[in-house]
């Protein structure tokens, strides 16, 4: 598919005459940070360690979930055990060792072009991430200048993580923009669906083992195989008149 193409698939769905975005609603595990194959080394020790079977693979599928909502997902299916709220939180605080333990990843290849393009075209970026991972949400304010804590969404702001749209819906309202109004830029299908649901214009970008057909099926108005390439095709996408 072409971008006039999804442009024009949304425009018709939406309901709306033209594109006039403002605001880019990013995600994080898999957009910002290529903290995927870390995480899921550290959701994989955790079950173990408490005798529920799972396999790496699966929570690129559980990406956008809360980390609290993920843990008490995989204690209810594995083991039968529903979980507390502060049950849930203490075990996925044990997961967040884990995780840190593998040490900091690299930024997606290409993240910051695409951020530049967003702050060059007056766009305002907003992060919307279910992560409740301190080292993570840390890191953002380090490395990304001008992604603001404020207006941030995580998964400690919301009772309902992706693939609801209360995520997206938030930002939406942080923003204090409409949804025609709005972008989200993803990696996975909770989050793609989430995106969708709160009826943004929703961009996929393959950085994991999901492929394209997974997250078109999920929702995505677009997909792109990097990040590069999607900073090449949004000057289009943020002017479609030009």
């Amino acid at each position: 598919m072409t971008l006039q193409e999804a442009i024009s698939n949304y425009l018709r769905y939406a309901g709306c005459k033209q594109l006039n975005i403002t605001t880019a609603l990013i995600d994080c595990d898999g957009v910002l940070f290529d903290t995927m194959k870390n995480h899921t080394r550290a959701w994989v020790r955790l079950m173990q360690k408490n005798g529920i079977k799972c396999s790496r693979d699966e929570f690129y599928q559980y990406e956008g979930m809360t980390g609290t909502e993920i843990v008490k997902k995989k204690f209810k299916d594995g083991v039968g055990k529903l979980l507390t709220d502060d049950e849930a939180l203490a075990l996925y605080k044990v997961k967040g060792r884990y995780f840190q333990e593998l040490g900091e990843t690299p930024k997606i290849e290409g993240i910051d072009q695409v951020l530049e393009v967003l702050k060059q075209a007056g766009i305002e970026r907003i992060v919307v991430t279910g992560s409740q991972q301190p080292s993570v949400l840390d890191r953002i304010d380090r490395e990304f200048e001008g992604l603001l804590s404020e207006k941030r969404v995580t998964g400690f702001d919301v009772r309902h993580g992706k693939p609801n749209p209360e995520p997206y819906l938030k930002g939406i309202e942080k923003a204090g923009a409409r949804a025609a109004q709005c972008i989200v830029i993803e990696n996975a299908p909770l989050g793609v669906q989430a995106g969708h649901a709160a009826g943004c214009f929703t961009i996929a970008v393959m950085t994991g083992p999901l492929s394209e057909k997974d997250l078109y099926k999920a929702g995505a108005d677009i997909v792109f195989p990097t990040m590069d390439a999607l900073a090449q095709a949004l000057p289009l996408l943020l002017n479609p008149a030009q």
